[in-house]
């Protein structure tokens, strides 16, 4: 059995078509489909089921699948790992943004990262805290930004923590309370809000924070993209408690401190068990920070 057998089944797997796998692994059809006859012989099994028209899995083809995998991923680690210890970083890096980073200057962190290791590949995913930490602790993310309250670190995940601070009050220009230079959480608990979606972390700092303080607060307009936010709050409609960062100076919106606002925690994130060499050398980059924790 060869390594370019089982990337040959993964690729008909995915395109559903001998010819379209094929062309994504730059091969003639004809050898292509010899080499799944030759694997299908050796194994004693039909992988396809298939016609001039049509391509599936079989029972023994679906089985077949997440071992081969796990195969090719194992042996992409195995070279990843003998360049990295040759002094060399290959692979991939797969980052976990969320949309509130303030901490660090991720275009500028990666402009270093790229210069310092040109051979790995970078891809950058968006979300939330949450589902980051979930793909990390599964293997399929290797670092993340996450935002969280501060009675809330991340669990199951190494962790370097790179920013604490309490959240400001965000108010369109013209707001009764704009002039003010220190609010409460009670000077607020009559405004309408707008904050992320029930459930998420971001959401959870300014809940926990009201819940904390006796307070009941309306929650009139519910959207992720911080964009969306803070045009809902240039308009009139809302108001909200966001990292002071990621607030744009002017542009019709004026930014109050809260002596008892919330606080946040960002933290950097990666495998507590196995980091890859990519993700490695991208702690590295980012230079020190707090103490590592775990």
């Amino acid at each position: 059995m060869e390594l370019q057998q089982l990337r040959y089944v993964l690729a008909i797997a995915r395109t559903g078509s001998f010819t379209r796998a094929a062309g994504e692994c730059f091969v003639v059809q004809s050898a292509l489909s010899h080499q799944i006859k030759v694997l299908e012989r050796e194994l004693g099994l039909t992988l396809f089921a298939r016609t001039s028209r049509r391509v599936e899995l079989t029972a023994a083809g679906e089985a077949f699948l997440p071992g081969a995998r796990a195969c090719l991923e194992a042996a992409e680690r195995a070279v990843v790992d003998a360049a990295a210890a040759a002094g060399h970083v290959r692979g991939r890096l797969v980052i976990g943004l969320i949309p509130t980073v303030t901490a660090v200057d991720v275009p500028a962190a990666l402009s270093r990262f790229r210069a310092a290791h040109p051979e790995v590949g970078v891809s950058v995913r968006g979300g939330g805290s949450t589902r980051s930490i979930e793909l990390i602790r599964a293997g399929e993310m290797d670092v993340a930004f996450l935002g969280l309250a501060a009675s809330d670190p991340p669990k199951g995940v190494a962790r370097r923590q790179l920013r604490r601070a309490r959240l400001v009050a965000v108010l369109p220009e013209g707001h009764r309370l704009a002039p003010r230079r220190r609010l409460r959480l009670a000077d607020l608990a009559d405004e309408a809000f707008a904050d992320f979606p029930a459930g998420t972390p971001g959401r959870a700092q300014s809940d926990g924070g009201f819940a904390a303080a006796g307070l009941h607060r309306e929650v009139a307009f519910e959207a992720m993209a911080v964009d969306l936010v803070l045009d809902l709050i240039r308009a009139g409609l809302a108001i909200a408690l966001l990292p002071p960062g990621v607030v744009p100076e002017g542009e019709g919106l004026v930014t109050v401190a809260v002596a008892d606002g919330p606080e946040r925690v960002e933290y950097l994130a990666w495998s507590d068990f196995n980091p890859s060499p990519a993700a490695r050398a991208f702690i590295e980059v980012l230079g020190e920070g707090a103490p590592d924790e775990r």
